[in-house]
């Protein structure tokens, strides 16, 4: 039973953005799997899943084992989080600061996640511009990179 129920929760997060225990409880309820939110938590760590930022701008379940279909290696993300300071946008441009000599690095992890929104990025020696389709994306963007940035600091 239980590697049926952690079989169907790798279906479900591979085919929906499942962004709470309580929307996989909800989900596996629907495919005849009744169980507790403690059995759920105990599904998460066995399986080591992760938390991702989607398309859209929210943290979702994932395996982490996407096959470069934009998701950002391990090895990129911890390079974006060590390297930048700070991040802000005006309008649709998104300024973000990094320890000098770092920018270069960040902004090939931020090329690596393949943002829909982005259109495009560049880099200096400690800073990156990045140009986003609208103001409410590079607002998004923002608050995604910042969420990034605080796990990290948590």
């Amino acid at each position: 039973m239980k590697k049926r129920r952690q079989a169907k929760i790798l279906d479900i997060i591979k085919n929906f953005n499942v962004e709470t225990q309580e929307e996989l409880q909800e989900r596996l309820r629907e495919n005849g799997f009744e169980v507790t939110q403690a059995t759920i938590s105990r599904d998460i760590k066995e399986l080591k899943l992760v938390k991702e930022l989607s398309d859209s701008g929210r943290y979702i379940y994932s395996s982490g084992n996407k096959v470069n279909n934009g998701s950002v290696s391990a090895r990129a993300a911890g390079i974006f989080v060590d390297s930048v300071l700070s991040v802000d946008y005006a309008l649709n441009t998104v300024c973000i600061k990094c320890f000098p000599g770092m920018a270069g690095a960040a902004c090939a992890a931020i090329d690596s996640m393949h943002w829909n929104d982005v259109l495009g990025t560049i880099a200096g020696d400690d800073t990156i511009f990045v140009l986003c389709r609208s103001e409410i994306s590079a607002k998004n963007f923002t608050i995604n990179l910042e969420n990034s940035l605080n796990v990290k600091n948590s």
